[in-house]
Order: structure tokens, then C-alpha cells, then sequence
């Protein structure tokens, strides 16, 4: 018998019959005749492959066991100590015996190995994008520590909309406007997109603009901010709403400290804090209003009146609301759903709407809120990154717009931008100036009088030809049927792209930018 034979099988007799031996594998009884003959075929037939596989998982088990903790240092932002714990020791052992943990440092290798090597494949896809936009955002802990991150949005080569973390940096210099476009410029330049980038979205700090003028590039506020900041004016504008706000966030700090109750305390830097803040003790103001009743509380429950005005302002604020969250998850297309959107809330707005609202408090808030509204809406309508993102979006086209002049000028302007990419491709598909042509002709001939008003007209015809090319391939887009507001632009224009080559190209352009700079900030949720 062989020495694993030994180890695996025990003798014993059982009561009235002969010997036998159990296997400890699978607890298997076998008949003993003095040798060993059955308990090796039983081992060899049923476990020795099964146990050498055990104790010898071989490099492709221990490479799938390794990608495995790469992965959960990565997803689950574990440190590196982690692999050094008893705890966890204990565990890998009762689950892979034969695999030898890596240390720390190990560990933290093979995370760097695996960085270098996603953001190489990431490099690969970002090279082959014709047009970008980036996002940027810069936090600071409570520690004093910031962080800048930026992340680049672009459509891909079969027309779906794609995002890539560029970085996210300790940011040790001062916020100024020079510092962060000396950071952005050494990412841009590392991932080769410096002379890709069509527009960059940031929230509404005085230095990020700065910024983007610094880095001579187009520049558009993360409209969620805009929205939010837009409901803050409005509600500090009235002196009343200011003190409900005040003694609501009193009602909920004192709860949250001492109770179970589920109500939502306002944040300043959280969008839609003070509106679900309303929601939660509007839902709840009887239980509330009861619990403070009860307790020996200097804070005075809301009245009835005060509970009215309430109401009527999440009447107000329910739109603004639903459109930053919206804004928000989105995952497609966002950039050109911004002038749509505003234009809606604007409508929400309207003075037969605002004369339904009972308290003069809350219809002065909405007034507010509409004269902020238009300014924006004739802010960003003037921005060719959004009238052109919005004509150029299937589910909108004209009628997105906010003012019919508006979009009569934007159509000008994409006929105009139009009519440039075909030019380009004209140029770029003629003949260099080294190849015998027409040019050294030209050159001579340009001297002479005699062949001057028919070179003229020549030239001003294939302007006239272009331009009438771009108009054409312009209107017969803007004449088709809208596509469902819930659909997919970029399906519809991986479709046509072979109907309108020239505007295909500027969709992938305009198209890429987002309405907000959340992702910006998921990935700084996510990293620090």
C-alpha cells in the first residue's frame, strides 16, 4: 500500500463478518482480503486526481486566485494590509491551503501592474476618438486636502457614447486658475487629446471658468449646480422661507440626534437637500408634530399655515427637482437635453400656473424663479456647444428651443458648420501642391486680366456649391419626423450616418459633451 493509500484508508473489523476497510475520503467501506489491491483501485479511480488538483492547484488555479484579490482591493478600496490579517489568513487556508498569500508590498505591485495595464487599454480607445469632452472637479476634505479629477466623454467608432477617468490627483498647489490648467494640460498631453477636446464642463466656481479661458477652450457650468443655486436665490430671496427653512433644519437635527425618525437634514452642498427635507416633514407632520408635543423641546412645532406655505413650495420645486435628477443618471446623451429642459421648467412657470399656488410666499419664490430661469435660458441658448448639441439631438432638433429666432440662428449656424467639414474634406481629398496640376497654371495665369473675372467667378461658384450642399443635407435632417424623446439619438445617427455623413460628424463632435459634471464627482465619491 502506498504511503497516501495509508493516510486516506482505515482498518476495522466489523461485528460478524470479515475485515474492511473505510475510505476517510468519501467514507466509502471496502472488503479487506489481506492486501491492498481494492483500496488503491478505489483511490486511484475516485481521488487521486481529485486531490492533487486540491493541493496542487497550478498556475492558471493561483493566477485566477490572484486576479481575484486584485479585484477586491480594487472594487472594494481595501489597503493592502488587509492580505496580512489573521483573520483573513485563516480563511485563505481553510479555502486554498496551497496558495501563498503575497504580502503587502507584493499586493500593492500587483494593483500597479494591473493600473498600468487598464490604463493602456484605456489610452488605446481615448486615441481613436475623433472629438472629446472633459469634465473636471476639485474637492477638499476636511483635512484640507484636495483632490482634482477629470474624466473624458467621447462617442466611439460605432457610435456609442463612451467615459474614461483621465485622473484623480492630490492636488497640493493653490486653486488658482493657472495651477488647474497646468495640472489639465499634463493630462490632456498624456493622453493625447490637447487638440480634441470641444468643450469642458465644471460647476460654477470663478476659477474653473478662469480656467477654461486659460486653457483656450469652450467652457459651460454643470447645469444640476446651475438648478441648484437657481432654488437657493429663490428661497433666501424671501425672508419667510428662510425662517421655515431655519426651524425645519432644527425639527430634523433634533430628531435625527435622539430618534429613529427618518427624516432628511439639508445639506448645502447636496442638490435637492432642502426640497426633500420639505417632503420628508410634509409627509410626516403629524407624527412629528405630535413627538414634539410630548417632549420637553424648546422648538415649536410648524403651524398650519406655515405646513400651507410648505406645500405649495414643493409644488414649485417638484419640476426642479425631477430635472436634476434626471440630469443626473443620465447615462446617454445629456448635453443637448439642457435647452429642452430649462424651457420645460420655464413652462412649469408660467403665470397660470403660478396662479393656482395659495401663499404669496411661495408665488414670490416662483416668480423669482422665473426670472432667473429666462436669464439662463438666454444664456445658454447663446453657447454654440448647446443650440448646436440641441438641433443636432433627433428627439429635439427646432422645436427644443426655448425662442423660434434662436433656432432659426442656430440652424444658420450648423448650415455654416456644415458646409466647413465638407470644405476640409474637399481640401484634404485633392491633390498636394507638389503634384503637377492646375495650381502652377493658376499661379501664372493670376498675373493676367483677361482670365481674372472668370477665375473669380469660378472660386465664388464652388463656395455657392458647398454652401448649397451643407443647406441641403441641413434641411432634409431638420424635415424628418422627431424621434421619441425617450430614445436613443446615437442608434439614429449610427443609422444614418451614411444619409448625412457631414452632420454625423459634428453629432460625435457635440454630442459627447454632458449636461453635467456628476461624473466628476461619482469618481471622486469613488476614489477618495
Amino acid at each position: 500500500m502506498s504511503r497516501r493509500s495509508i493516510r486516506v484508508t482505515g482498518l476495522q473489523k466489523k461485528p460478524g463478518s470479515s475485515w474492511e476497510v473505510k475510505c476517510l475520503l468519501c467514507l466509502r467501506e471496502l472488503v479487506y482480503n489481506n492486501n491492498t489491491s481494492t483500496m488503491l483501485r478505489h483511490y486511484r479511480s475516485l481521488h487521486v486526481n481529485v486531490e492533487a488538483t486540491q493541493e496542487n492547484p497550478g498556475p492558471d488555479k493561483n493566477a485566477d486566485i490572484a486576479e481575484l484579490l486584485v479585484n477586491m482591493v480594487v472594487e472594494d478600496s481595501q489597503p493592502f494590509s488587509f492580505v496580512e490579517g489573521t483573520g483573513f489568513k485563516k480563511l485563505f487556508e481553510a479555502l486554498a491551503p496551497n496558495y501563498v498569500l503575497p504580502t503587502r508590498k507584493t499586493l500593492k505591485a500587483m494593483v500597479d501592474k494591473r493600473y498600468q495595464e487598464t490604463k493602456e487599454k484605456a489610452k488605446a480607445v481615448v486615441s481613436k476618438a475623433q472629438a472629446v469632452s472633459i469634465t473636471s472637479d476639485l474637492w477638499t476634505s476636511i483635512n484640507t486636502e484636495s483632490f482634482l479629477a477629470v474624466t473624458c466623454h467621447f462617442i466611439d467608432e460605432s457610435t456609442s457614447l463612451q467615459s474614461v477617468v483621465l485622473g484623480v490627483q492630490h492636488f497640493t498647489e493653490a486653486h488658482s486658475a493657472v495651477n488647474l490648467a497646468s495640472t489639465k494640460t499634463a493630462l490632456m498631453t498624456e493622453w493625447g487629446i490637447r487638440d480634441k477636446v470641444t468643450c469642458l464642463v465644471t460647476d460654477g466656481a470663478p476659477n474653473m471658468g478662469a480656467c477654461a479661458r486659460e486653457l483656450h477652450l469652450r467652457h459651460t457650468t454643470c447645469v444640476a449646480h446651475s438648478l441648484n443655486l437657481m432654488v437657493r436665490k429663490a428661497m433666501e430671496n424671501s425672508l419667510e422661507i428662510s425662517a421655515i427653512r431655519s426651524n425645519c433644519r432644527r425639527i430634523v437635527g433634533y430628531f435625527k440626534s435622539s430618534t429613529t425618525a427618518k427624516l432628511v437634514q439639508e445639506v448645502e452642498t447636496r442638490w435637492n437637500s432642502t426640497y426633500l427635507m420639505f417632503q420628508r416633514l410634509y409627509d410626516l407632520h403629524e407624527p412629528v408634530g405630535a413627538a414634539l408635543a410630548g417632549l420637553r423641546t424648546d422648538i415649536q412645532p410648524l403651524s398650519a399655515d406655515t405646513f400651507t406655505i410648505i406645500k405649495d413650495c414643493l409644488k414649485v420645486l417638484e419640476p426642479f427637482n425631477q430635472a436634476t435628477t434626471e440630469l443626473s443618471e443620465e447615462k446617454r446623451v445629456s448635453g443637448s437635453k439642457v435647452i429642452p429642459l430649462l424651457s420645460m421648467l420655464h413652462c412649469s412657470l408660467e403665470e397660470e400656473e403660478i396662479g393656482m399656488i395659495q401663499t404669496a410666499e411661495s408665488r414670490e419664490m416662483a416668480q423669482f424663479l422665473r426670472r432667473q430661469l429666462r436669464d439662463k435660458l438666454n444664456n445658454i441658448q447663446s453657447m454654440s456647444i448647446m443650440y448646436l448639441s440641441t438641433l443636432l439631438d433627433p428627439r429635439f432638433k427646432k422645436i427644443g428651443f426655448f425662442s423660434p429666432n434662436q433656432a432659426v440662428d442656430a440652424e444658420t449656424r450648423l448650415i455654416s458648420e456644415c458646409a466647413a467639414i465638407i470644405r476640409h474634406h474637399q481640401s484634404s481629398s485633392s491633390p498636394s501642391p507638389s503634384t503637377p496640376s492646375t495650381s502652377a497654371t493658376q499661379s501664372v495665369e493670376q498675373g493676367s486680366k483677361l482670365w481674372h473675372r472668370f477665375d473669380a467667378t469660378s472660386q465664388q461658384t464652388g463656395t455657392t456649391n458647398v454652401t448649397a450642399g451643407a443647406t441641403m443635407e441641413v434641411q432634409a435632417y431638420l424635415s424628418e419626423p422627431n424621434i421619441l424623446r425617450k430614445s436613443d439619438p446615437l442608434k439614429y445617427w449610427e443609422q444614418q450616418k451614411a444619409v448625412y455623413p457631414n452632420l454625423y460628424k459634428l453629432a460625435v463632435a457635440f454630442l459627447c459633451t454632458p449636461a453635467s459634471s456628476v461624473p466628476c464627482e461619482r469618481a471622486l465619491a469613488h476614489k477618495i
